[in-house]
């Protein structure tokens, strides 16, 4: 993992999520330029302002993310295919899927497997990244394993924790179990509830690197204010 000994290294950890169905495109805007001005990794928006999103960070270090099939899992596999194809279309270049809640509750697990695979192959063929939202809370320690382990046969980019929109968010103990289970190419991403710099270097030493949070901001200037050196007396 890298060392963080920079604003730009925790910045390049952090994607800052646009996803609140009450946001107009005016917040939208401003959480974009947001994002631009701190220099982090992804702005993930709703479906519905990739075009937006797209526009805004145009020449930006910032990729344009979207969500697909969120935020419960719940569409079938051929419109999370189709909603994805649309996203990398129109220019996003990371996706945040949510895993097919349901069925993997269901034990229906060759759906999970299938639908990851052509997710990824999708994502990939258009050089963009897939991240898979297991909605932690909603599963069993054995459910978190499985899902882990069709991630990783499916060769996804990253695995994330939580939407933000379920009853809890991360844990560390998730964060332990998922590094745990899955190869290390794999990226894991904390998300839910994240609203401190100490949380964030929390998550980090215990094995993520990506971090989800609408604290970006705070939790930026807060980590240029500690790496400052003091004024000399």
């Amino acid at each position: 993992m890298l060392a963080l000994t920079t604003c730009e290294s925790l910045a390049k950890l952090i994607d800052h999520p646009l996803v609140k169905p009450e946001l107009t495109d005016e917040q939208v805007i401003e959480g974009l330029e947001l994002a631009k001005r701190y220099h982090i990794a992804c702005a993930s928006v709703r479906p519905c302002d990739i075009d937006l999103a797209v526009r805004t960070l145009q020449g930006s270090s910032v990729k344009a993310g979207a969500v697909c099939g969120f935020p419960h899992g719940s569409e079938n596999t051929a419109t999370k295919l189709y909603e994805a194809r649309d996203l990398l279309r129109r220019g996003a270049r990371e996706i945040d899927m949510v895993i097919a809640i349901s069925k993997l509750l269901s034990r229906e697990f060759q759906h999970v497997q299938m639908e990851l695979l052509q997710m990824s192959e999708l994502c990939h063929k258009e050089g963009a990244l897939l991240k898979v939202i297991l909605e932690n809370a909603y599963l069993t320690d054995e459910l978190k394993i499985i899902a882990c382990r069709c991630c990783e046969r499916a060769e996804v980019d990253f695995v994330k924790t939580s939407t933000g929109f379920a009853p809890s968010g991360y844990t560390l103990a998730d964060i332990a179990l998922m590094r745990r289970h899955l190869p290390e190419e794999i990226g894991v991403k904390a998300a839910g509830g994240i609203r401190t710099l100490d949380q964030v270097l929390e998550v980090y030493q215990a094995g993520c690197t990506r971090i989800g949070t609408t604290s970006t901001a705070a939790i930026l200037d807060e980590w240029k204010a500690r790496l400052t050196p003091p004024p000399a007396a």
